[in-house]
């Protein structure tokens, strides 16, 4: 993969995490486009993913730091119900990630069918919830499970995880803003954790790396910088309701990569 490649792969990365169009997906039509395709693509995927992790980090930074002294006080209040609720969320995808690791992987071949079906569902998803009436509720213990639970359908190339964890939260009457922000909270742990196990894992084989150092950087770097903006960018856009675009979008590119495919 070259510098050139794994800039552009970084930002498609970085926009497409928060935006509701699936980055993974985006990642294999990427990757495809460019005949970027190789053994380390995972490793580049896990990179990126990290990137934007921390740059939802950045964005969240006094939410964050407010939860954590809050949960420190070690009281049953707002922070700690939250921080259960975020725990709750993650049972699903780690159910997936422990059970079904080796079939996961084997989705990411550049199988453009599989990326643009994805796609159309969460372009159906998306404009389910933009029709669906505005609530004002919190996320709630079984909302937050349910949640996970779409976020664990996430790990198929072409859903949205971002897509999928808010419009379900839509759809059970969250806040706009409060679900937005569960959204993008509640997947830190699931990436850091995941990322920090196929790191540790590619390092122990490293006679199998083909992909450069500059192009592992270069596309962090894209993916965090690019991944900021879009993260303020998203928040904006739930609150406003404007998931009609994405939707639509969602339907094109989907419809595209499957005659592509």
């Amino acid at each position: 993969m070259s510098w050139i490649e794994a800039l552009i792969l970084g930002i498609i990365q970085g926009l497409t995490e928060f935006l509701p169009v699936s980055s993974s997906g985006h990642l294999e039509i990427g990757s495809v486009l460019l005949n970027a395709q190789s053994s380390d693509n995972l490793l580049f995927a896990v990179v990126v993913h990290l990137a934007t992790a921390l740059a939802t980090i950045a964005v969240f930074k006094n939410d964050i730091v407010g939860l954590l002294k809050d949960i420190f006080k070690f009281e049953w209040n707002e922070s700690t119900q939250f921080a259960t609720k975020i725990l709750l969320s993650m049972i699903p995808v780690f159910v997936v990630a422990v059970f079904f690791k080796d079939e996961i992987e084997t989705l990411f071949t550049g199988n453009l069918v599989l990326v643009g079906s994805m796609l159309l569902i969460t372009g159906a998803l998306l404009l389910f919830a933009h029709y669906k009436k505005d609530g004002n509720k919190s996320v709630g213990f079984v909302g937050a499970l349910i949640i996970g639970i779409a976020q664990a359908f996430a790990v198929l190339p072409g859903v949205s995880r971002s897509g999928s964890t808010i419009a379900t939260a839509l759809i059970l009457g969250v806040e706009r803003s409060k679900a937005a922000r569960f959204s993008f909270l509640m997947v830190l742990i699931p990436i850091l954790g995941a990322s920090l196990l196929e790191l540790l894992d590619y390092a122990d084989d490293t006679a199998a790396h083909t992909i450069g150092g500059s192009s592992l950087v270069i596309g962090f770097l894209a993916a965090f910088l690019s991944g900021y903006i879009a993260c303020k960018w998203m928040i904006t856009i739930v609150r406003k309701g404007k998931l009609t675009y994405f939707a639509i979008y969602c339907f094109i590119i989907g419809t595209i990569a499957i005659i592509a495919g």
